[in-house]
């Protein structure tokens, strides 16, 4: 009668029932080891602890589906395995937004730590440093899989946070802001400051994200807010948290390329932000007027070039802010600037056409820069005034007509 054969003297045998003996322990005791890593996490991790119920019960799923991916891992350790899709794909977004990159270790090692700790009791006699070996390539594999998870969130929310800057800046460009455009910018991380600029310029040649980007670091090192794209050829920031443009557009000038750069008025939020697009728009497109125009340069001090290129909105800021207050001043100093801008800016030539004394002359050209902010002495002020007085004239003519 023949022996029943023996695995003792075969150990290709030996081995085969011993990995079959160790995945049937680790099959019935994948549930306790993930209630004993759970228990682990409360006891260790503070921050678990202090997670509500729906996150934790979250982080719960991803132990026991990780320990569930390991026994799959051992029953056919040669197979291709996706391990992130197994232990992750319970609730990938959700983990990503719950807890952070740190946290999401502390807690792959926690659970790795159970399982090496129990070992000893599940696997089979002699099995265990196979078990253990196994165990530890797959911590590497999940270790990957749990950087790769968190890199494919980051890229999702990156690409969703420059769609949804580009509608921001889009909607501040084209006049369409609106409470929708706040709203997404807050949730952007702008935090309503109080003063804001618009600073437009020609787009480099090459990646638009790295130019992006460029911008974000001049900004963080100038502590100033932006919100900032690509719109064709033109680089548009909109910056937050200074009342100086002009420096504002210095300390991001760097990212632009070659060409004027304009910044526009400061307005006191993202919804005016419109008014300040628009004027740094007409400028650029009126800079090539202006052949010596500094770098960077304020819309404002583009308002003649503006006007005479058609922007109504430079038009009516000289009419009003220029030939008005002059108008409510008196005649006399309309007569006198209107006279000295004639006579080529002669003190004297003006005095003899107004019948007056030179310093008399001197005195109310002082009362126009003191009204204007602009002065008559100055050859780029005064090429601002002589449009500022022309636009006046013609707005009173249509008014009379």
């Amino acid at each position: 009668m023949p022996e029943p054969e023996s695995h003792h003297g075969d150990p290709a045998a030996h081995d085969v029932h011993a990995h079959s003996a160790t995945l049937k322990r680790l099959e019935k005791s994948s549930g306790s080891l993930a209630a004993q890593a759970i228990a682990r996490m409360d006891e260790t991790l503070p921050w678990y602890r202090a997670m509500p119920p729906e996150n934790r019960s979250w982080i719960g799923l991803v132990a026991q589906a990780g320990i569930a991916a390991f026994t799959e891992w051992f029953r056919r350790p040669d197979a291709p395995q996706a391990i992130s899709t197994d232990v992750f794909g319970t609730a990938p977004r959700e983990l990503t937004r719950a807890i952070t990159l740190r946290q999401t270790v502390e807690m792959v090692r926690t659970t790795i730590e159970v399982m090496e700790s129990a070992i000893d009791e599940v696997a089979a006699p002699g099995d265990e440093s196979v078990l253990r070996e196994a165990l530890l390539v797959y911590a590497r594999e999940i270790a990957f899989a749990t950087a790769q998870v968190y890199a494919q969130a980051a890229e999702a929310r990156g690409a969703w946070d420059a769609r949804l800057e580009s509608l921001v800046v889009n909607a501040v460009l084209s006049g369409e802001a609106d409470e929708g455009a706040v709203s997404r910018a807050a949730a952007l991380g702008w935090n309503s400051p109080e003063h804001v600029c618009v600073v437009l310029g020609t787009a480099p040649d090459g990646d638009s994200e790295l130019t992006v980007e460029a911008i974000r670091r001049a900004s963080r090192h100038a502590k100033l807010q932006v919100l900032t794209g690509v719109l064709g050829d033109r680089l548009v920031v909109i910056a937050g948290g200074s009342d100086n443009p002009l420096a504002v557009a210095r300390s991001l000038i760097g990212p632009f390329a070659a060409g004027p750069v304009v910044a526009g008025p400061v307005v006191p939020d993202l919804l005016a932000a419109t008014r300040s697009a628009q004027a740094a728009a007409a400028g650029l497109k009126a800079c090539t007027a202006w052949q010596d125009a500094p770098r960077p340069v304020l819309a404002d001090d583009l308002l003649p070039e503006r006007a005479i290129a058609g922007d109504p909105g430079a038009r009516e800021q000289l009419v009003e802010e220029i030939y008005r207050p002059l108008e409510e001043a008196g005649s006399a100093l309309l007569e006198t600037l209107s006279v000295y801008l004639e006579q080529a800016s002669s003190l004297e030539g003006a005095a003899r056409m107004l019948f007056v004394h030179p310093n008399t002359v001197r005195y109310r050209l002082r009362r126009v820069t003191d009204v204007t902010g602009w002065s008559p002495s100055d050859v780029r002020s005064a090429f601002t005034l002589r449009i500022a007085l022309i636009l006046g004239r013609l707005a009173d003519g249509e008014a009379q007509a």
